[in-house]
């Protein structure tokens, strides 16, 4: 980024305070005050965005390059980024609603952010070691990568194409409705309903938690994963799944095979559709006892 200029220090709050500012630092600077002026960053190109604080509405509108750093925008920063593209936003403490909305290529990272409707519409996103609370997150987004995030919200990572998530703590309800093609990884997703009517859909040494998941899915694979609290789960979906220990119950599996150490319940009945997958219980090698010799 070549910058050639720099603003620092000072106090905006006019409409469109800093508009269409280029190759340009913003350093130590307050978007607040009693005009209460709008968009005061749109259409900027190559800026660097640090260390400032926002209080005013759609401060960082059709943005091309730029970075975010050490910055805060309250709840009064509402709709804060969006149509904005090629952007990082690191270490900030972001509370403003509707944070990127119709962006591409941009890096999260480091960053607490508490924003309902986060990150709509968007293609090619990073997150990464954040912590973020969402009610409706990344919906109808694609291309987006996730590593080591601590979420809670509801109802997340709808209508998604091409997700990967590793090493997170996902707290949420109905997750991955609808979406295609998600990868999870070394992650424990806690929530009721989750990923009904998804697709193409692989958890990898995964904790699952909660009521009634893994429903109406097509092509859905486990492997290694826990699976607590579960009940009713699988039910109409072509599974391929290796759990580890118990599921409290498993029904009416469309097809494919679960493997699993054991099951409460097996239920097989009132189908609406041609049920026939199969459950296995594995077995267990039997361990000999240090104090007699016999098999136990």
């Amino acid at each position: 980024m070549n910058i050639i200029k720099m603003i620092e220090n000072k106090t905006f709050d006019e409409e469109r305070a800093l508009y269409n500012v280029k190759n340009t630092e913003v350093r130590h600077c307050i978007f607040a005050g009693p005009q209460d002026g709008e968009s005061v960053l749109k259409e900027t190109r190559q800026v660097k965005i640090h260390d400032c604080q926002f209080s005013l509405r759609y401060p960082l509108w059709h943005a091309q390059g730029y970075e975010l750093v050490h910055c805060s925008m309250d709840e009064l920063t509402r709709a804060p980024i969006w149509y904005s593209h090629h952007g990082l936003i690191d270490q900030c403490d972001i509370q403003g609603i509707k944070i990127l909305r119709e962006c591409s290529d941009t890096v999260v990272s480091n960053s607490h952010v508490i924003s309902p409707e986060f990150g709509w519409y968007c293609e090619n996103i990073t997150i990464k070691d954040s912590d973020i609370t969402s009610e409706y997150m990344m919906m109808n987004s694609n291309n987006v990568k996730i590593n080591n995030l601590k979420f809670g919200g509801k109802y997340s990572f709808q209508y998604m194409n091409n997700l990967e998530i590793t090493n997170s703590y996902l707290d949420t309800k109905d997750a991955f409705w609808h979406s295609r093609n998600v990868v999870v990884k070394d992650s424990v997703v806690k929530g009721e309903y989750l990923a009904w009517f998804a697709e193409n859909i692989t958890f990898i040494r995964c904790k699952i938690i909660g009521t009634q998941p893994l429903c109406y899915v097509k092509n859905l694979k486990m492997i290694d994963c826990e699976m607590i609290d579960t009940d009713l789960a699988f039910e109409y979906s072509d599974v391929d799944a290796s759990i580890l220990g118990h599921v409290d119950s498993i029904k009416n599996v469309k097809s494919g095979t679960i493997t699993v150490d054991s099951v409460g319940e097996i239920i097989n009945e009132d189908a609406i559709m041609e049920v026939n997958g199969q459950v296995v219980i594995r077995e267990i090698p039997l361990k000999n006892c240090e104090c007699c010799h016999v098999c136990c």
